[in-house]
């Protein structure tokens, strides 16, 4: 009992930590609590299909063992599955909601998604792996967690771009992107792991540019969400007078 609580308590810290911080991002309009949780669980429950997706897909892999096969894996069993349904989730759940009424919301909506995604693979690779690899936790929750929230941030970065589009056709565009993009990071994180390259010299410059890319997203829609709030407050303080 004692080892599958520290085993949920080293898959789950990571993910709590994150939570937190995407909680004090979207603190000027803050989304319901209730939302969150059910895009979290969507999260969680679209693991199930993931792996069927992605072990049926692997089936198809005849370039496997080459580099051929290693991108195969990495950008469409992994990139496009995974991606793929966080984005489904992310519409069936929040997208037409009323609450999601600002561009920041869907970095927040599909940051939930990819949490409880990234929450339920990182308890199955402790449970399968970590008699193999003592450091898989560690490792895990330094890189693969955090890395599911920024494609996710990409992804709803595009997703609110789409959905608050002026036009029919930057609307069409952004969508694209909403998927092309997180697939596209994903499938090369995913493809820099599996390749036999040092990890500082490639894998680890990717991860900081990760970062540096998405952060400058957050702080775009950060900043609008905080303008329009004190446009707000301001605006009823004047009604008030």
């Amino acid at each position: 009992m004692t080892d599958i609580f520290r085993i949920i308590f080293s898959a789950l810290s990571p993910v709590a930590a994150l939570i937190i911080l995407l909680l004090v991002i979207d603190r000027h309009d803050k989304e319901p609590a209730k939302l969150l949780i059910f895009q979290f669980i969507a999260g969680c429950l679209i693991s199930i299909p993931a792996i069927f997706i992605e072990g049926l897909l692997e089936r198809f892999n005849i370039f496997s063992g080459t580099i051929i096969g290693i991108a195969y894996t990495s950008f469409i069993v992994a990139g496009l599955t995974e991606e793929s349904l966080k984005r489904a989730s992310v519409y069936i759940v929040s997208y037409h909601k009323p609450a999601y009424n600002e561009k920041l919301d869907g970095i927040i909506y599909c940051a939930f998604t990819s949490l409880g995604f990234a929450a339920v693979e990182n308890i199955m690779y402790i449970i399968n792996f970590e008699a193999e690899n003592p450091s898989i936790a560690l490792y895990r929750g330094i890189f693969s967690v955090p890395g599911h929230m920024l494609f996710a941030v990409t992804m709803g970065y595009y997703i609110s771009l789409s959905k608050f589009a002026p036009t029919f056709a930057l609307m069409r565009s952004y969508k694209i992107k909403s998927l092309l993009y997180p697939v596209l990071l994903h499938g090369t994180f995913n493809f820099i792991l599996s390749l036999n390259i040092h990890w500082l010299f490639a894998f680890v410059p990717f991860v900081i540019f990760l970062w540096i890319f998405n952060i400058k997203k957050l702080r775009t829609f950060s900043k609008e969400s905080r303008y329009y709030k004190n446009l707000y407050d301001s605006n009823n303080y004047n009604n008030r007078n």
